[in-house]
């Protein structure tokens, strides 16, 4: 198997150094898609190996990262600095410490549980400043990550000799990671199509390498190991989201939604539409070259009433996905600067 291949490269590439990055073992660890008792026995092969984790193996300068308040420094709101000043409030464990609080928690002990948890908030705090960009708060990355350290606390088992925060780094990115899949968009999409999604990437970034075009949905799906009718759902369900309010025109006058008709529309506005249609396809013909057959090709107006996908199209001319969508983007902001286009919204 393949999954059995990339482990037995792991370990012997882990043996041979002595370490492994924990980037490496999280990244091959969420391909796997183990479980819990396959990622603990996992682990449990790194400790029969005397194989370390850190962040930084192999690099000479490397150094063990440690969390300070001067992480702490970053604050958006009152609450996220009332959470973290209360973070900092706890000092960071030696081994010899979490090991006494792993053994107290095992007895039932509550107050050991709630130690261990607030004194690894800094390392949660450092992990989820990693992942903002995505349109959620650090304070809810944080919350995310706090469901993460929790897993970690309750699975920790220190009789295999790891450090806590070692063990408990991957539990943590897998919950932010998670968060952000379930909540960085308008329309929430389910994690295992996010994970679909990334599965499909990860086999079209390999793809391209290798063939040095496009890959087409067939490879993509066999290489992914999912059905194509798995992939073309996973890129529906992906498609960028468009605010109905998002404003056209230089001036903003129109909005995205003024252009859209509604489901029934009476004889006398016939003639608008029609006129706007019109209007419309002149603008398009005014473009240049290429952004004009892009349009035409996305939007269903070369003959064909079908619109075709980002793929379709770069096989087509010959362009990669990503270079048809760029081209897409400047062809619809060059017509909404045009003020035929912006017009459209106008009250007659």
């Amino acid at each position: 198997m393949v999954v059995d291949e990339r482990l037995q490269a792991l370990l012997e590439q882990g043996e041979e150094l002595g370490c492994l990055n924990l980037s490496a073992v999280g990244e091959f660890l969420q391909e796997a898609e183990l479980d819990d008792d396959q990622t603990t026995g996992f682990f449990e092969q790194l400790e029969e190996r005397g194989i370390a984790l850190t962040d930084d193996c192999a690099r000479p300068d490397a150094v063990e990262n440690t969390y300070v308040n001067g992480d702490l420094a970053v604050a958006t709101t009152d609450a996220l600095q009332l959470f973290l000043n209360e973070a900092g409030r706890y000092k960071l464990l030696t081994a010899s410490e979490e090991v006494e609080l792993a053994k107290r928690i095992e007895r039932g002990d509550k107050y050991a549980k709630d130690l261990m948890i607030n004194s690894n908030l800094r390392l949660v705090v450092s992990i989820a400043k990693k992942y903002q960009g995505h349109g959620i708060s650090l304070l809810d990355l944080i919350q995310e990550g706090i469901i993460g350290l929790i897993r970690a606390v309750e699975k920790f088992d220190w009789r295999r000799g790891y450090k806590f925060s070692t063990y408990a780094t991957w539990w943590i990115r897998q919950a932010v990671q998670r968060g952000v899949a379930n909540k960085s968009r308008t329309i929430r999409i389910p994690v295992h199509i996010v994970e679909r999604e990334q599965k499909i990437s990860r086999a079209e970034r390999q793809l391209m390498a290798r063939l040095e075009r496009d890959p087409t949905d067939e490879e993509v799906a066999a290489t992914a190991k999912l059905s194509v009718k798995h992939v073309k759902e996973v890129r529906s369900a992906a498609r960028a989201v468009t605010s109905l309010d998002r404003p056209l025109g230089t001036e903003g006058e129109t909005s995205f939604g003024d252009l859209i008709a509604g489901a029934e529309v009476e004889p006398s506005e016939e003639v608008h539409v029609s006129l706007a249609e019109k209007a419309v396809r002149t603008a398009v013909d005014t473009l240049p070259e290429r952004e004009r057959e892009v349009v035409k090709l996305r939007y269903g107006m070369d003959g064909d009433p079908d619109p075709k996908s980002l793929e379709e199209i770069g096989r087509q001319l010959g362009l990669t996905r990503e270079r048809v969508r760029q081209i897409e983007a400047q062809a619809l902001q060059r017509l909404a600067e045009r003020r035929e286009v912006a017009a459209l919204g106008d009250p007659a």
